[in-house]
């Protein structure tokens, strides 16, 4: 059965984007087992591999260790042992049943892998071809993108991609960013990192069918149309209740329930029920006139 993978750079709406698509019921959601961070990275019952950066980047040349971990991660196998080797506190032990269980059940129940996992970007193509996922890479307006790491403090550290030569052999263009390294101007490495991002995602999209570019921005406007897209993208049915969860959960307040739909917990990522359009409009406010005339000039000057 087909797997979806849904990328893009952290704050992109990934997880939103992923948390509509499990709203068809049929696929089990996997948050970010690429994620170098615990939890919910360096999980072996979900992903029996390890992970040495942040964007781990994956190719036919290194995939030794990979190709045999994440198709059993697909397959919705759960590592229930290798789990236990590694992580014993009372999180852990509840997660692991909670994946255990989800796992399990989704494989026995038909359902498909959908991996919510935006370190795994600049491996979409991998794995596109590899394992056959259906991949949906998430864009963002760069102001929008920029303010919401600003909010956060988040900054990025270039050399967890220039330090991966498999990496930049075949995307060359992250060359750029080295003059970055080192920089403490975080509004200035956003935008390098929200451009580098954008190429890559171009490039595989047009050297593979099965990876589909999708922008936050016309999914927050209109949700039920850029959804139902993304079903027919990722071969689910769009039926009456999926449409009544995506409806909810895109135009009520956060604080809205969906009808057992679970958003948190064990599986709690960025994404929080919201008024999509709303929340859209709010989101260049996160930084100051100046700050955002300075990323579109910043923007328009590296085109």
């Amino acid at each position: 059965m087909t797997p979806v993978l849904v990328t893009g750079l952290p704050r992109t709406g990934t997880s939103w984007t992923g948390r509509m698509l499990a709203a068809s019921g049929k696929l089990v959601y996997v948050n970010e087992p690429l994620n170098p961070e615990h939890p919910p990275g360096h999980s072996p019952g979900v992903l029996d591999a390890v992970v040495g950066h942040r964007f781990q980047y994956i190719c036919p040349d290194n995939e030794r260790a990979w190709l045999p971990a994440f198709t059993r991660t697909v397959a919705l196998r759960y590592g229930f042992l290798a789990e236990l080797r590694r992580n014993r506190s009372p999180y852990d032990l509840a997660r692991m049943v909670r994946y255990g269980t989800a796992f399990t059940l989704g494989r026995l129940g038909g359902r498909r892998a959908l991996l919510d996992d935006p370190f795994a970007l600049f491996s979409a193509g991998w794995f596109a071809e590899r394992l056959d996922c259906r991949v949906i890479i998430l864009l963002r307006d760069p102001v929008a993108f920029v303010g919401s790491w600003q909010r956060l403090g988040w900054t990025v550290y270039f050399h967890e991609l220039l330090e991966q030569p498999l990496l930049m052999r075949d995307q060359p263009h992250l060359e750029a960013l080295r003059p970055l390294v080192g920089s403490q101007d975080r509004l200035a490495k956003a935008v390098a990192l929200w451009r580098a991002a954008g190429i890559t995602a171009a490039d595989l999209a047009e050297r593979h069918p099965g990876i589909m570019l999708a922008r936050y921005e016309d999914l927050a406007r209109e949700p039920l149309a850029g959804f139902r897209r993304l079903y027919e993208w990722a071969g689910l049915t769009w039926t009456a209740r999926a449409e009544a969860r995506v409806r909810r959960a895109c135009t009520g307040a956060a604080d809205t329930g969906v009808g057992g739909f679970a958003w948190s917990g064990l599986s709690r990522t960025a994404y929080r029920p919201m008024d999509s359009r709303r929340a859209l409009a709010e989101a260049d406010a996160r930084l100051s006139p100046k700050e955002a005339l300075r990323v579109r000039r910043l923007v328009s000057a590296e085109h």
